[in-house]
């Protein structure tokens, strides 16, 4: 569904000015269609939309909309039922796994499918891989379904977020090579004490604050996953975290690249550094 399909099933519903802001951010995830930002022009024409979508769009049977953005510890949204069906649980599919979950209590965002699929592709034969911030497991799904990995481990605070996890790799039957861990990663890492090939570090906000854990727990000559967001002129700022922290605990790396993965705003990008430790 694109904006325009959108502004055309609406033309006999709303007015010629009412159509300029017909909103064109939403995200699709199984069954749920979200509005990130619902345009004031339209609230009471809301319920009309979202029931136009429901009756041209068939696969769609909830329409959401974004009433807080993402906050609070689990960085979860705050979500309004326009129309549809007053379920918030979902499954979707993507890259070769299905992944269940509650759009408003666990953070997952759907526009990371195509930077999932890049991680797999890097991934090599037997590599261990960890996944800092797991959430509902999609990028230790991704990752255990689609390389040939030898484990992947997952940390997640967010406990509704973990039992989505634990759920997930029973349904995609990938319990022999996912490990999923509750807790904070600061607690759970030591408790672990093993060192990865390969580490992610998929927080939303602030992982910044972690990369002395990944800078512990890499091995020798391996890959750290580091996403930020940043505006788009100030997209050298996610290296110069990395750098500042690789000096502070005296480590050499090396920027490998540098991967536009998401627009959370005109003027802010979330990026994936990826770099060499060794």
């Amino acid at each position: 569904m694109t904006k325009q399909n959108l502004k055309y099933y609406l033309k006999n519903k709303l007015s010629k000015k009412e159509l300029k802001f017909v909103p064109s951010s939403f995200d699709v995830v199984g069954d749920i269609l979200i509005f990130s930002d619902f345009p004031k022009e339209l609230v009471k024409k809301e319920k009309i939309i979202g029931n136009t979508i429901l009756k041209n769009y068939h696969h769609i049977k909830t329409i959401l909309k974004k009433t807080k953005k993402y906050s609070g510890k689990f960085r979860t949204p705050k979500l309004k039922v326009i129309a549809g069906e007053k379920i918030k649980e979902t499954i979707c599919r993507e890259n070769n796994v299905f992944i269940i979950l509650d759009v408003e209590k666990v953070y997952f965002s759907p526009r990371m499918s195509s930077e999932r699929k890049r991680i797999v592709s890097l991934i090599k034969p037997n590599e261990s891989v960890l996944v800092m911030f797991s959430g509902s497991a999609p990028y230790p799904l991704v990752i255990a379904k689609n390389s040939k990995c030898k484990e992947v481990y997952g940390i997640e605070i967010n406990p509704i977020a973990h039992k989505y996890a634990l759920e997930n790799i029973k349904k995609n039957k990938l319990e022999n090579k996912i490990k999923l861990f509750l807790g904070d990663v600061r607690k759970i890492m030591p408790k672990i004490n093993k060192k990865f090939d390969r580490i992610l570090m998929p927080l939303p906000k602030g992982g910044e604050d972690f990369l002395d854990l990944a800078l512990k727990y890499i091995k020798k000559n391996s890959i750290i996953h580091f996403y930020d967001f940043e505006h788009k002129e100030e997209l050298y700022k996610s290296e110069e975290k990395i750098k500042s922290a690789c000096k502070k605990y005296k480590k050499n790396f090396k920027i490998l690249k540098i991967t536009k993965c998401g627009q959370y705003s005109p003027r802010f990008y979330r990026v994936c550094v990826d770099f060499l430790v060794d």
